[in-house]
């Protein structure tokens, strides 16, 4: 099978007033052509973020992708 997508050591920051929070800390998977993959977990976990991250749409000046990479 084809891989689809590779995510490797995906890392995103937001700066807040108290400090820099990491919301996604080296977040690594493959989805391979034909797979169907769930996220699950906890509110606040940062399904969103790695979401958002992946698609380059951390927004608000506040959030930065400061490493990993993203294949498509």
């Amino acid at each position: 099978m084809a891989k689809l997508l590779e995510v490797k050591e995906l890392t995103t920051q937001f700066a807040t007033r108290d400090g820099t929070v990491t919301a996604v800390d080296g977040l690594s998977y493959d989805l391979n052509e034909g797979e169907i993959v769930g996220i699950v977990g906890e509110s606040g976990c940062g399904k969103t973020v790695s979401a958002l991250s992946i698609m380059r749409l951390v927004g608000g000046g506040s959030g930065n992708i400061v490493g990993g990479e993203v294949f498509f």
